[in-house]
């Protein structure tokens, strides 16, 4: 598409609109699901694509699966379980403050990957930085650690980042292919950081024993407070994570039709029983705790993108990139992997995994389509959710916990973070590279 639009060339409005985003979400002035409205809503306008064409580029399976598991996790949230998880891990190692920083990070890490790190850290960042209050420890080591095993962790399933959630949906890649593939790197990484935190901080944290006590006086069977529903979640939890991998490979059914069908059985379970008005009150709840922002964010964003797909804006970037890499196969899951660091780093990754999906795909005539594409993702998933630790507006997961951190009085310094984040990160990237080089590029 090389038409004018008002004297302009179709393709600079489209990368006009796409860089308004950017620099919205970067500075911070605007809610990100608003600006993606705004933007998405003056791609059609200016005729960068039709409405049809937009409702096309929504990629619904992707929406579907987040609201899903946004009901079931905020459902589960009422039953205490989260609380009792982090009490049993605390009274596991006594109370250590060493202990404590590596099995909050462990926990942080193993949650991501089956809730989601966005998910994940707004359960139990409050729970930190209570812990960390009780045995009177500086909680930035706490709160370091809870942004990168987060997107860490979050690196190793389908539905662990965001990132993963819209390169599955779009290439068709399963939540066992997640797992078989990047599950074992993801190991290799939670391990090596668990080593770096305890020599750099847990070693060197100590609290008094009379914090130490108090903290043991918890009994974490008083956190629990509704036994049938947790039995009922954690049922459907199962027959939810089944469903992602029986389902999708074996029946054809889609991860968001099984994370909404999850939803929807949980929300009937949750008010059976009850009269009429206690049923509703219930599923009103449980929608409420869909973030709806972040829906709206996505929706945008995708006719956004879509936008400079039908200029030919992403074919001419794919093309560039294998010019600039000679065509040659390695050189260019190794240039994916460090620029989606480098811009997931700086910019948060949604957007930018968004982005480069398309550009991949037009890669296919190159290097060839389907399977042949896996080690290009296996390098974008890798360089985008372990390059959101670079910067506190990395990821999503990021923001949220600077958010909590802020309000409970332990605001995290932007340059600080990126101090000491963006070593860790690039450590995370030099291991991840030779991971990929050894496994798919040999």
């Amino acid at each position: 598409m090389n038409e004018l639009i008002f004297g302009i060339p179709a393709q600079y409005i489209a990368l006009a609109i796409m860089g308004m985003v950017y620099a919205v979400i970067i500075a911070e002035k605007m809610n990100q699901a608003v600006i993606a409205l705004v933007a998405s809503s003056l791609a059609i306008i200016f005729g960068l694509l039709n409405q049809e064409q937009a409702i096309e580029a929504i990629d619904f399976n992707t929406l579907f699966l987040l609201i899903g598991m946004m009901v079931i996790v905020g459902i589960m949230k009422e039953t205490g379980i989260f609380q009792y998880v982090a009490i049993v891990a605390a009274k596991s190692v006594r109370a250590s403050p060493r202990g404590l920083l590596a099995v909050l990070s462990l926990i942080t890490a193993v949650f991501s990957a089956f809730l989601d790190n966005v998910t994940t850290v707004m359960l139990i960042v409050p729970i930190v930085i209570l812990l960390t209050e009780q045995l009177k420890l500086k909680p930035f080591p706490f709160l370091l650690a809870q942004i990168i095993f987060s997107n860490v962790g979050g690196s190793a399933t389908l539905i662990g980042d965001p990132p993963n959630i819209l390169i599955g949906s779009a290439v068709g890649l399963s939540f066992m292919d997640f797992m078989v593939n990047m599950g074992p790197i993801i190991i290799v990484e939670i391990m090596v950081m668990l080593v770096v935190f305890d020599f750099f901080w847990g070693r060197h944290l100590s609290t008094s024993m009379r914090a130490r006590a108090h903290l043991l006086r918890y009994e974490p069977n008083k956190a629990l407070k509704n036994h049938g529903l947790l039995i009922k979640s954690f049922i459907v939890l199962g027959l939810v994570m089944a469903g992602f991998t029986v389902g999708h490979n074996f029946l054809h059914i889609e991860t968001g039709t099984t994370a909404l069908a999850g939803a929807a059985l949980l929300m009937f379970l949750d008010g059976f029983g009850h009269n009429l008005s206690e049923k509703n009150k219930k599923a009103h709840e449980a929608f409420h705790e869909v973030e709806w922002d972040t829906i709206f964010f996505f929706l945008g964003l995708f006719v956004v993108v879509a936008s400079l797909e039908h200029t030919g804006l992403l074919a001419l970037a794919a093309g560039k990139i294998t010019e600039f890499t000679d065509g040659d196969f390695t050189k260019t899951g190794m240039a994916i992997l460090w620029v989606s660091t480098f811009f997931s780093a700086f910019v948060n990754n949604i957007p930018f995994v968004a982005t480069l999906i398309p550009v991949i795909e037009s890669m296919g005539d190159t290097f060839g389509h389907g399977e042949a594409l896996n080690p290009l993702w296996w390098s974008l998933v890798l360089g985008a959710c372990l390059g959101g630790n670079g910067t506190l507006i990395g990821a999503s997961a990021n923001v949220m916990v600077a958010s909590f951190a802020d309000r409970a009085g332990h605001p995290i310094n932007f340059m600080k973070y990126l101090i000491l984040g963006l070593p860790l990160t690039l450590l995370t990237i030099v291991i991840a590279n030779i991971y990929l080089l050894l496994v798919y590029f040999m």
